[in-house]
């Protein structure tokens, strides 16, 4: 059963999704539902014997394309609606081993084109306001299916995070006549010390306001709003600038380093949203080589978050271990 339930204190929707709860969790070590299944082997979610990217539906969706009546009738303060959307995996390789920070670079100029793919066919449905692309990696995120991949989220309404980022920089343009990202763009370059790598079409540097120690945001370059508007080139560089980033974070401590990937495009309601810009955040959850960030009562509650270390020198760490 999944439904939505409104949270008038906040203003924005909650997913019940009792169902789950029956999602796998830490599989035995020989099988794993995310490998291609094998020939006289117990069969998996793959029926192929092998693939090079693969995306399906996911079996325990928060979002559902013919979602269930709600289990409860909501009324004037409580609402309640059917959970419509889609939820799909994206499998990045068959090798169970490894991660995306491992995969040659034609094969993530592939996974990007892919990402772009599924933007632009769900984004299209009459029912899908905004594509969610995203990635889990590592169980200190809560990862229990370590083989590499990543998920797409097709929400019916725009969620509370990119709704508040619309607001801020449709607010921006009204009172600057520019666009928000472009600003902090060109600040972050004019100023150096956060910026981590550049490449022909992106930037990727520790925002000003990192939340996290390790917070990196990439930008395009120029103002585009989605993968959508990429052409083949600024694609290939996307995969490049990912590669060295991912790379990066992986010879920081000398482990394959966890973290959230999150991609921020426009809506797909078909309205029109000029002063929005194209981006990715990567949220990791160490603070130093042994200690990790916890979300406490401070972020959890009040929506502040405590960085215990300044951007600054965080992104120095960062350009000496993309120079290693």
């Amino acid at each position: 059963m999944s439904e939505l339930r409104y949270n008038p204190t906040l203003d924005e929707w909650v997913v019940t999704a009792t169902h789950r709860q029956e999602r796998t969790f830490f599989p035995p070590q020989d099988y794993c539902p995310l490998c291609p299944t094998r020939p006289g082997s117990f069969p998996t979610e793959v029926p192929q014997e092998d693939y090079e990217i693969i995306v399906f539906e996911n079996k325990f969706p928060t979002f559902k394309r013919e979602p269930e009546s709600p289990a409860i009738s909501g009324n004037g303060l409580y609402k309640v609606k059917p959970s419509l959307g889609i939820c799909e995996v994206v499998l990045y390789s068959p090798r169970h081993e490894g991660s995306l920070t491992d995969l040659p670079l034609a094969h993530i100029e592939n996974l990007v084109e892919v990402w772009a793919d599924r933007y632009q066919e769900l984004g299209s449905l009459n029912y899908i306001d905004y594509v969610f692309i995203f990635e889990n990696k590592g169980e200190e995120i809560g990862v229990t299916l370590s083989h590499p991949h990543g998920q797409i989220y097709a929400f019916s309404y725009i969620p509370p995070i990119p709704q508040k980022e619309l607001r801020q920089a449709q607010e921006h343009h009204r009172q600057k006549k520019s666009c928000l990202y472009c600003d902090i763009l060109e600040e972050e370059r004019r100023d150096g010390r956060r910026m981590v790598i550049e490449s022909a079409c992106f930037c990727a540097f520790v925002p000003f306001f990192a939340r996290y120690p390790y917070e990196v945001h990439i930008y395009s370059q120029d103002h585009l709003a989605s993968l959508a508007e990429m052409d083949k080139e600024k694609r290939r560089d996307l995969a490049h600038i990912l590669k060295t980033l991912l790379t990066t974070y992986d010879n920081l401590f000398g482990f394959s380093f966890p973290y959230m990937m999150v991609f921020h495009q426009i809506p797909t309601d078909g309205k029109s949203y000029p002063y929005y810009h194209f981006h990715i955040e990567f949220y990791p959850p160490y603070r130093s080589r042994d200690k990790l960030k916890y979300l406490a009562g401070c972020e959890s509650g009040a929506g502040t978050f405590i960085n215990d270390t300044l951007p600054e020198k965080k992104a120095e760490e960062l350009r000496r271990a993309s120079a290693g």
